[in-house]
C-alpha cells in the first residue's frame, strides 16, 4: 500500500527479492499540472509494469473494496507513504500490517518526517519499520535504520537517502516475519533515549515563510528542510510593489550583524543581509519565472530597490 516514488522503492525491493505481491492498493488517479490530465500514482505504474493486481478505493470502508482486499489473501500488508487505515483493513492479514515511516521513531511522528528531521537541525534521521494499531505512528518498533544528515542536505537529498534505505529495511522485516525472527519494541520503552518529543505535523504554505529575524543557521536549515517541497518562499518589497519568491538552495556567507537589505552585483550575487548575518542566494524561483540560478536570474534582471 503506498502511492509516491518513496513507496516505489519498497515496491520493487521485494519484488527483486522475490516476494509474491498479491496486490497493490494505491491512490485513485487524479487530475493534475497546468493541463489538469489525469495522472496514475507512481506506485501504479511500476505496479501495471509488473504486472501486478491494482486496487484504488476512494474510500477504505467501502464494502466492495474490502470484499476485493479480503479475497486477495494476502498473510501480510506493507505500508510506506500511503495514509491512514481503518481498523478493518490493517488487522486483515494473519501476520498483520507494518509501515515503513521516514524517522527514527518515536521522534518524528506524523506527515512530515523527512521535512522536519533537517528543518531542526538534526545531524542524523532513519527509517523504522513498525506494525500499525490505532494511533498513527506509535505502533510496536520492528527495526530501524540509521542515516547521516550532511550539512547541507536538503529534504529532497535525506528522501532520497531514505528511500533507497527503506526499500531494503522492507525486505529485512518481511523476511523476519516470514522466518518468525523478530522482536516488537513498544514505543513508550524508547522515551528514556530522547529529551523531548518531536512531532512531524503536516506543512501548509503558510509555515513555509522565511522568517528574516532568526539566526542564520535556523534560517539555513529552515530552507533546506522545505526544499525542494513545499518550498521556503518571501516576498522582496520596493514601495507598493511585492515580489514573491520561492527559495531552493542558500548559502550563509557570516553571522556578523547587518542591516535588513538584498545586496547585488547585477552579475554574480544576491546578498541578504540581516542583524544576525549575511547569506547568499543560490537557486530561487521569483513568481511567474522557472526554478533557476541567481546567476542566471542576473543575466536579464535586478533586484536593484528591493528589501526583505
Amino acid at each position: 500500500m503506498g502511492t509516491p516514488d518513496f513507496a516505489v522503492e519498497s515496491l520493487k525491493s521485494l519484488v527483486e527479492n522475490g516476494s509474491e505481491i498479491v496486490g497493490v492498493i494505491t491512490a485513485p488517479d487524479r487530475p493534475a499540472g497546468r493541463g489538469q490530465k489525469i495522472q496514475e500514482s507512481a506506485v501504479k505504474k511500476y505496479a501495471v509494469s509488473q504486472n501486478i493486481k491494482v486496487l484504488q478505493p476512494e474510500k477504505l470502508k467501502n464494502p466492495e473494496f474490502l470484499e476485493e482486499l479480503k479475497s486477495l489473501n494476502a498473510n501480510l500488508q506493507v505500508v510506506v507513504a500511503f495514509r491512514m487505515l481503518p481498523e478493518v483493513v490493517w488487522n486483515m492479514p494473519e501476520f498483520g500490517t507494518f509501515n515503513l515511516h521516514g524517522s527514527l521513531l518515536p521522534q518524528y511522528r506524523g506527515a512530515a518526517p523527512i521535512n522536519w528531521a533537517i528543518m531542526n537541525g538534526e545531524k542524523e534521521s532513519g527509517v523504522t519499520t513498525f506494525y500499525i494499531e490505532k494511533e498513527i505512528d506509535t505502533g510496536k518498533v520492528l527495526f530501524q535504520e540509521r542515516v547521516a544528515i550532511e550539512e547541507n542536505d536538503t529534504a529532497g537529498d535525506l528522501h532520497d537517502k531514505l528511500m533507497e534505505v527503506g526499500g531494503k529495511l522492507v525486505v529485512k522485516t518481511v523476511q523476519a516475519i516470514e522466518k518468525n525472527d523478530y522482536s516488537e519494541t513498544a514505543q513508550e520503552l524508547m522515551f528514556s533515549e530522547v529529551k523531548e518529543l518531536k512531532p512531524a505535523h503536516k506543512i501548509f504554505k503558510q509555515d513555509c515563510k522565511v522568517n528574516w529575524s532568526k539566526p542564520m543557521k535556523e534560517i539555513h536549515d529552515f530552507v533546506r528542510g522545505l526544499s525542494p517541497y513545499p518550498c521556503a518562499w518571501t516576498e522582496f518589497k520596493k514601495g507598493e510593489e511585492i515580489l514573491s519568491a520561492k527559495i531552493y538552495l542558500v548559502e550563509i556567507i557570516d553571522t556578523n550583524s547587518y542591516e535588513n537589505a538584498i545586496i547585488s552585483d547585477d552579475k554574480s550575487y544576491i546578498h541578504i543581509t540581516t542583524p544576525h548575518g549575511k547569506l547568499s542566494l543560490i537557486e530561487f524561483q521569483p513568481a511567474g519565472k522557472r526554478r533557476m540560478k541567481v546567476t542566471d536570474f542576473l543575466k536579464g534582471n535586478k533586484l536593484e530597490g528591493y528589501t526583505i
